[in-house]
């Protein structure tokens, strides 16, 4: 049983199948559009927590299959990115932020240290401790232990069409990035963005930086394009394809 946060009011992660046996981990850090009621929304209207700022629409869905195809436990965050998001270090602009995209968060507006200390406390640090344990029981069980990091992204970001079906994101490490990317181009029916629509030096890659570098271990981001992840049945075709290519990579 993970510990529940007395200020968040619940635990900050999840774990799915937490005795999967194959040599994967999956994480899944904007898996969650929930806001604390102590927080009143942010200041935000339901709809907007339905969309791409709150959290990462049809990620977790996909990771969930994705995982149970792999045997794979998977980790995911409980909370939306908006109150704190766990894939940026505290020090960095983007953990709590006041805007994004074009929308103004009212509820960051102007938050003391103290509120921000608060909010590492109860949901960064609890997150990246419960990833941590995981990765370690893994890694104690395969030698080449691969993690993989699970998103989504708008088909259109500030009125450009994004023309990629799915990204591969990876910082210096690309065991697994460059397979990856090459095994899904060979397809032919896919765009496939390499470090887009975003990468590493956007600060993207804080989780996977800080479980995998210092310990050496594979690791990759995957960027489905949310409109391409919406219904079940789409899910299920990319869980397959996904883990047919991770298996392969070995």
């Amino acid at each position: 049983m993970i510990p529940s946060s007395d200020w968040l009011g619940r635990p900050a992660a999840a774990i799915d199948n937490p005795a999967g046996r194959g040599p994967f981990v999956l994480v899944c850090d904007h898996a969650s559009n929930w806001v604390p009621a102590k927080l009143h929304q942010l200041g935000l209207p339901d709809s907007q927590l339905q969309r791409h700022i709150a959290w990462d629409p049809g990620a977790l869905a996909l990771a969930l299959q994705l995982g149970r195809l792999l045997d794979a436990p998977l980790v995911h965050a409980s909370v939306s990115r908006l109150v704190l998001d766990v894939n940026r270090d505290p020090g960095h602009a983007g953990s709590i932020v006041e805007s994004s995209e074009d929308t103004a968060i009212p509820g960051n507006r102007g938050i003391d240290p103290a509120e921000r200390a608060r909010r590492v406390s109860a949901i960064y640090e609890p997150y990246h401790r419960v990833l941590a344990e995981v990765v370690e029981r893994q890694a104690a069980l395969h030698a080449n232990l691969h993690v993989i990091a699970v998103h989504s992204f708008t088909p259109v970001f500030r009125g450009q069409q994004r023309p990629w079906h799915v990204g591969i994101l990876a910082a210096a490490d690309r065991r697994m990035a460059q397979p990856l990317i090459e095994l899904l181009r060979q397809s032919g029916d896919l765009v496939v963005g390499d470090n887009q629509p975003y990468a590493p030096t956007d600060g993207v890659y804080h989780t996977l930086e800080r479980h995998c570098s210092a310990r050496n271990l594979r690791s990759v981001m995957i960027e489905l394009r949310a409109d391409l992840i919406e219904t079940d049945d789409a899910r299920s075709r990319w869980a397959d394809r996904l883990a047919r290519a991770l298996r392969s990579i070995g």
